[in-house]
C-alpha cells in the first residue's frame, strides 16, 4: 500500500520532497484525488496530496482578486464569492461525477495545476488567462513565488502561467491568487430541438458573432440530452442546443429577444429563466451527460467549422455520441469500450482536421499503453523536457502522468 503524506504547510512539503528526492523516490501529487484517473498511472513509492492545505488567505472584493491555499475546495470558494456578488469567470468543470469520484471535491490548486476551464471559457478566457501569481513547491525542494497579487506585479517571464496546465509534473502547488468577476444580475438560455451538428455548429458559431454577447453555446446529442434534468422542458427525448446570455435583466430581455429574432431560421427557441438556466448549465459543467461508466470518454479542441466533419470520420470506424461545447471548438466523444479507446482513429482523425485530443476516461491498462495527452511535436517535446530537468531534475514528481518518457 503506497504511503500518502498529507502535508499542512509549505515548509513540511519542502521537506518531504527533498526526503525523497535524495533517495530518489517517485511520488505521485494529488489533490483531493478527483481527477486521478486521467493520465498514465504514476508508478509511485509515496502519494502527496495538498488536501491538508486549506484556507482563503486574501479576498479583496473591491479589487476582484482571491488567493487561497491549494487544497481549498472549489466549492468552498465560490460560496464565499457568492457571498459578495461575485464569481470564477472560467466556469470549471467537475470531472468527478464522470470519473467515479463525488461532485463538489475538486481543489483550486488542482483547477489551475491542470488548467481546468468550463463553458464561459468561450468568452471569458480559460483558467490560466485569470492566474495572477501562485506559490509552490518544486522537484528541487525549493520554495518558490512567481507573479503577485496584481497584474502590475507581474514582469519577466510569466511563470505562474506557464505552470497551468502541468499536471502536478514541475511544482506542487501551494496557493494561487486569481481574478474573480461579479456574478451576472440574470441569465437567460435559448434553445432549440432537432437540429443535426453540422446546422447546431452553425447556429452557435452565428450567436458567438452577434454582438448580443453570448457567454456559453453547447449542442447535445438526443443521448447525452435525455441523462439531463430540465424541469422546464422534461426528459429531452431530441438533441438539444443551447445557447446562454447573462447580464442585467433589461440587457438580458433585450439581447434574448434579438437573438431570438437573428436565430428564427433555425426554428421555435424553448427558453429557460434565471433557475432553470443554473440548474442546466450547472449539469453541464459536472459533466451529467457523460456519467461514470465503462464507455470511452474523450476531450477534443479543434476548429469549430470542422468539429461535424471530425466526428463524421470518427463515426465511419467506431459508434460515437459527441456534445460540442464553446461553439463546436470543443467535443466530447464517448465510446464503446475497445482495446485501444479508439486511439488511433481519433489521433488520426484531429491529425487531418487541427487540434488536439486527451483521454480522460478509460481503465488502467488502457491508459498505460496508449498516449493520454496529445503528442508533442519534436520543438515542443524539448521544450517540455528543458522545462522538467529545471523544475523536476530528479524526475520524481508525477513521472510519466502526461508522456510516458518525461
Amino acid at each position: 500500500m503506497t504511503d500518502v503524506f498529507r502535508p499542512a504547510a509549505d515548509w513540511e512539503l519542502k521537506s518531504i520532497i527533498a526526503q525523497f528526492g535524495q533517495q530518489n523516490v517517485p511520488v505521485e501529487i494529488t489533490g483531493a484525488g478527483t481527477k486521478r484517473a486521467i493520465g498514465h498511472p504514476v508508478a509511485a513509492g509515496a502519494l502527496i496530496t495538498t488536501a491538508s492545505l486549506r484556507g482563503i488567505t486574501l479576498y479583496e472584493p473591491t479589487e476582484l482578486v482571491m488567493s487561497a491555499r491549494a487544497g481549498t475546495p472549489v466549492s468552498q470558494v465560490e460560496v464565499e464569492l457568492a457571498s459578495r456578488g461575485q464569481m470564477l469567470p472560467f466556469e470549471p468543470i467537475d470531472f468527478g461525477p464522470a470519473l467515479g469520484a463525488p461532485h463538489g471535491l475538486q481543489t483550486i490548486g488542482a483547477v489551475f495545476a491542470t488548467n481546468n476551464s468550463g463553458s464561459r471559457r468561450i468568452s471569458t478566457g480559460s483558467a490560466r488567462d485569470h492566474l495572477i501569481g501562485l506559490r509552490g513547491v518544486n522537484g528541487r525542494a525549493e520554495i518558490f513565488k512567481a507573479g503577485g497579487r496584481v497584474m502590475k506585479n507581474v514582469t519577466g517571464y510569466d511563470v505562474a502561467r506557464g505552470l497551468t496546465g502541468s499536471w502536478g509534473t514541475l511544482a506542487v502547488l501551494t496557493e494561487v491568487t486569481f481574478k474573480v468577476v461579479p456574478l451576472p444580475d440574470d441569465i437567460a438560455t435559448i434553445i432549440y430541438t432537432g437540429l443535426p451538428e453540422d446546422l447546431a455548429v452553425e447556429l452557435m458559431s452565428l450567436a458567438m458573432g452577434t454582438p448580443y454577447e453570448v457567454s456559453g453555446t453547447v449542442h447535445l446529442p438526443a443521448a447525452h440530452a435525455q441523462r439531463l434534468t430540465i424541469p422546464s422542458i422534461g426528459t429531452p427525448r431530441t438533441s438539444l442546443t443551447a445557447i446562454r446570455i447573462e447580464n442585467f435583466m433589461k440587457s438580458v430581455r433585450y439581447r434574448k429577444g434579438r437573438l431570438i429574432e437573428t436565430l428564427k431560421a433555425y426554428g421555435t427557441a424553448v427558453e429557460l429563466d434565471l433557475e432553470g438556466s443554473l440548474g442546466f448549465w450547472g449539469e453541464i459543467r459536472r459533466l451529467a451527460f457523460v456519467p461514470y461508466a465503462s464507455s470511452i470518454l474523450w476531450r477534443v479542441s479543434t476548429s469549430p467549422r470542422k468539429a461535424p466533419d471530425l466526428v463524421a470520420t470518427l463515426r465511419r470506424h467506431m459508434p460515437v455520441e459527441a456534445t460540442y461545447d464553446w461553439s463546436g471548438g470543443l467535443v466530447w466523444l464517448e465510446i464503446p469500450d475497445c482495446a485501444d479507446a479508439g486511439a488511433a482513429d481519433i489521433r488520426r482523425a484531429v491529425a487531418i482536421a487541427g487540434g488536439h485530443a486527451t483521454l480522460i476516461r478509460a481503465n488502467e491498462s488502457v491508459r498505460r499503453e496508449v498516449e493520454v495527452f496529445q503528442p508533442q511535436v519534436p520543438s515542443l517535446e524539448k521544450l517540455s523536457r528543458g522545462l522538467k530537468q529545471v523544475f523536476d531534475p530528479h524526475g520524481i514528481l508525477n513521472p510519466g502522468r502526461m508522456y510516458q518518457t518525461i
